[in-house]
């Protein structure tokens, strides 16, 4: 009997081994050879109950506004100890849902969640935005220190973000601007935009090219230009994304700042190619992330590290650290990989690899500015294909939105500025089996004179470009078998 007992507890030892090592083998292989050392991730732990929208009200007709539907059907699980919340097939109208520990939110094949553009819905909070502590509208899904949190299925969320954006004239042809200036709204001085209303030209002319507009203007009046980001994570931990479509979003798609063990796996994020700040997915002061298997069609940088600005970015001192991207495509968008500009608090230990950049404005984007600071160091590029990139496939411009030395006249001085914790560091940078079919330029290079690019390689790297490489204020850097035209650099 005991020699039985015995066996029967070696038999559960071993299941119990199986299912772990089953927990965790759908990424292993993402770990083999990894240059550095990052926790292995599993699935958020969520309770295996269920509820359905429809139990608790909700009306599949775009029409009727569901917010209640879904707060009480979160609610009712959260109770309970959490669980999944299901959105079947159809078409639901929402307000700002909010996320809380061990809830998934489970979007059916044929289900498109909307959010409603009606901006009483969304009021003003303290938040995080480009780097910096600001006031913007709550998100349409949004979650803060929650644990165990996922959104899967097969279904659409659309953030209505058209209600919401400034168009460029210059961004669209001609039918598709007289389709937008008909809407409504009011134009830019010299006819060179369209804003929704005239709280939102207020705040742009205060803004220039940023998105802080002065806080001399009356927050409701300039409502709609505080727009929110679609996906606002955060401080969360163990999160999944899966398979869901994410589009026109407001702002930026999916925002995951200072969240630790996410994985994003199999999702399509869409935005219009003319959607201001219309990003793809930021991830912000984070540790511990995989992105897998996802496709990027956008209207600004698709897959964007970043780790707070200037000031705000290095109190908060978040490093985004151990990421693994992998597998992903990006069609339209301003960059397909990019680290920066907001970058303050560092990044470091990320590994980018099988991915596909087709029609890119820039393949592998890494930007920065004095003012900011941070080090960003130990990142590795490997088995990445580009085509049709508009301008470079490689680019490193530490002059971001700033006047390079390098493009000083002749005869000007350098303007060497003092080294301190405003000055941004890049190094240790490493670039393998890249590959580019078309662009303006292969390679640029563009540090700053006082502390230099340092410690970057590439090797075993083809291109076809108008332009070589360029380098300005780089050191230690290797071009080991790069071809570019059929000429080795």
């Amino acid at each position: 009997m005991r020699i039985h007992s015995r066996f029967v507890l070696f038999l559960a030892a071993l299941a119990a081994a199986a299912c772990g090592s089953e927990k965790t083998s759908e990424f292993a292989r993402l770990y083999e050879g990894l240059p550095f050392e990052m926790p292995v991730l599993e699935r958020p732990d969520i309770p295996q109950r269920s509820v359905s929208i429809v139990d608790f009200g909700a009306v599949p007709d775009g029409v009727t506004l569901c917010s209640d539907a879904f707060a009480k059907a979160i609610d009712s699980l959260v109770e309970q100890g959490g669980g999944t919340v299901i959105v079947p097939e159809g078409l639901w109208l929402s307000g700002p849902i909010g996320l809380q520990s061990q809830i998934e939110l489970r979007l059916e094949k044929g289900a498109v969640l909307m959010f409603s553009p009606d901006q009483d819905l969304y009021p003003i909070i303290d938040t995080n935005f480009e780097g910096l502590d600001v006031r913007r509208c709550l998100s349409p899904i949004h979650a803060e220190g929650a644990r165990d949190i996922a959104i899967t299925g097969e279904g659409i969320i659309d953030g209505n973000g058209d209600a919401w954006r400034e168009v460029k004239r210059r961004k669209v042809g001609d039918d598709q601007w007289k389709n937008i200036v008909r809407k409504g709204g009011v134009l830019a001085d010299d006819g060179s935009a369209w804003y929704p209303d005239e709280g939102y030209k207020a705040a742009r002319a205060t803004a220039g090219s940023l998105n802080k507009p002065s806080d001399e203007l009356d927050e409701q009046y300039i409502k709609t230009f505080l727009r929110p980001v679609m996906v606002s994570l955060r401080e969360c931990e163990n999160i999944l994304l899966e398979g869901v479509t994410y589009q026109n979003s407001p702002c930026w798609n999916i925002h995951p700042l200072w969240c630790r063990n996410l994985i994003v796996k199999d999702v399509i994020v869409r935005n219009p190619h003319y959607s201001t700040n219309g990003d793809g997915i930021d991830i912000e002061g984070c540790e511990n992330v995989i992105l897998t298997g996802s496709t990027f069609d956008v209207g600004d940088d698709a897959i964007c590290i970043k780790s707070g600005k200037d000031e705000d970015g290095r109190r908060h001192g978040k490093v985004c650290r151990n990421l693994i991207i992998e597998g992903c495509t990006v069609y339209h968008g301003h960059g397909g990989f990019v680290i920066g500009s907001e970058m303050s608090g560092g990044v470091e230990n990320i590994k980018v690899s099988n991915c596909s950049f087709l029609g890119t404005d820039v393949g592998l984007r890494f930007k920065s500015t004095r003012g900011r600071g941070g080090l960003v160091r130990d990142i590795w590029c490997e088995n990445i294909a580009m085509k049709d990139i508009v301008s470079y496939a490689v680019i490193f411009n530490l002059y971001y939105a700033g006047v390079a030395a390098s493009d000083k006249a002749d005869g000007q001085e350098e303007d060497l500025a003092p080294v301190d914790e405003t000055t941004p560091e890049f190094r240790d940078i490493h670039f393998r089996n890249i590959s580019c079919s078309g662009a303006k330029q292969a390679i640029y290079l563009n540090g700053l004179p006082e502390l230099p690019l340092s410690g970057l390689d590439f090797h075993d790297c083809v291109f076809t470009a108008d332009k070589g490489a360029e380098v300005h204020y780089a050191k230690d850097v290797v071009f080991d078998n790069v071809i570019v035209n059929g000429t080795a650099l």
